[in-house]
């Protein structure tokens, strides 16, 4: 395994969900992570090079999956995408979205590097 793994945090807006993912993996060892939006009004949009650069792609619904394979579909044959289901109800660092981040992401992380 690599030194550190990428991880790329997506949501809508780039407001609360994604950069909540970004801020918890960004302090943990062995991890680079980071986080943008699928809409044009983002605080920081998802590009090319943001998804060249992952090694790992959480998504929060299942529509932003939608938009990035229809955005970037040549680069997306090449990366697995998460959908981990959190809906847009909460706040940046909401206690609630932190567990469940950090539940759901570890558990795919652990699956994946035991393989």
């Amino acid at each position: 395994m690599k030194d550190n793994l990428n991880l790329l945090f997506i949501c809508s807006r780039n407001q609360w969900r994604s950069p909540t993912g970004e801020a918890i993996w960004r302090k943990r060892p062995g991890f680079k992570s980071r986080s943008a939006g699928t809409s044009p009004n983002a605080r920081r949009t998802v590009g090319p090079a943001d998804i060249r650069r992952a090694d790992y792609i959480f998504i929060m619904e299942k529509k932003h999956k939608n938009r990035l394979l229809a955005d970037f579909s040549r680069i997306m044959n090449y990366k697995q995408l998460y959908v981990l289901d959190i809906p847009d109800e909460y706040k940046y660092m909401d206690q609630e979205l932190v567990d469940e981040l950090q539940c759901k992401v570890a558990a795919i992380l652990e699956g994946q590097t035991n393989s």
